[in-house]
């Protein structure tokens, strides 16, 4: 156990009377840099806590001398922001959507507000850059469910599909095999047909095709051309919601996926879903 306060021959600074195998501590002053500008902090802290709110109280905190809350600030700033929205946003509520797309400041407002709620309220289920996923339609091409129009594109988002809107999007495909509507042969045949309306293979038969017409043109059309008005896919392309394999074909004849798409009207409100409208239109291209 070294001294306290022995002198150090190689440095000449006194030791704090600890040593480890032989290795003794020295007592080192801190620059003097280190100290002044410790002390600095010491005496900033104590002045922030009698000018900014700092000190927690049982119910509330206290104010501080200048009184300021980040919190009021902030709801500040955002109550400016509201404010400034709702001038352009009563005049985006009232125009038409060819107005809109001819006045650039609308159409510029109406594309950033649609942006940033489609990031808030829709990216969930489609993605961020929308492009969707199995089960949720991509809307970067113009291949729509429902119709493309703008009209279309704010009606679907204000009442959305098998939803809790009393005019929501509503169809139902049938579950030909669950409910024994179809053999597993038949639907073996006009998962084949559907396959082949797309080029994507399948042997395409008289039989399919007659199973087809029979029971799945009525809604998807003759020739699996889809239909807007019911919500029925187009079969003639590669494009599918769910997967375009055999057996993903297969297991939606027999017992169909159908997804929902919330009721965003009354959520949002009439400026959000026409800038919606006209940002979703914009990401496929415009029909």
């Amino acid at each position: 156990m070294a001294q306290h306060g022995e002198i150090d021959k190689v440095t000449g600074v006194s030791t704090t009377g600890h040593e480890w195998d032989g290795i003794k501590e020295l007592n080192t002053p801190l620059p003097r840099w280190w100290l002044w500008l410790f002390y600095i902090c010491i005496v900033w802290a104590i002045g922030y806590y009698f000018v900014y709110p700092s000190w927690p109280l049982v119910s509330d905190y206290t104010r501080g001398y200048l009184g300021y809350s980040q919190r009021e600030a902030a709801l500040t700033d955002a109550a400016a922001g509201q404010a400034s929205r709702m001038v352009i946003g009563k005049g985006l509520e009232a125009a038409t959507f060819e107005q809109i797309k001819a006045d650039p400041k609308m159409l510029e407002f109406a594309m950033a507000n649609g942006k940033a709620a489609f990031g808030n309220n829709c990216a969930p289920c489609h993605g961020s850059g929308a492009t969707g996923s199995p089960g949720y339609p991509n809307l970067q091409d113009d291949d729509w469910l429902w119709g493309g129009t703008l009209d279309a594109i704010q009606q679907t988002i204000t009442v959305g599909a098998r939803s809790t809107s009393p005019d929501t999007r509503q169809n139902v495909m049938p579950a030909f095999g669950r409910d024994q509507m179809l053999t597993a042969d038949q639907i073996d045949k006009v998962a084949d047909y559907v396959l082949s309306l797309s080029g994507s293979g399948g042997a395409a038969t008289d039989e399919g095709k007659q199973i087809f017409a029979d029971n799945c043109a009525a809604c998807h059309g003759e020739g699996g051309i889809g239909n807007q008005d019911l919500g029925a896919p187009k079969l003639t392309d590669k494009i599918w919601l769910y997967s375009g394999t055999k057996e993903a074909i297969v297991a939606q004849i027999n017992n169909p996926k159908l997804g929902v798409m919330p009721t965003w009207g009354g959520k949002l409100d009439a400026v959000t879903i026409k800038s919606l409208a006209i940002y979703v239109h914009d990401l496929g291209g415009g029909v």
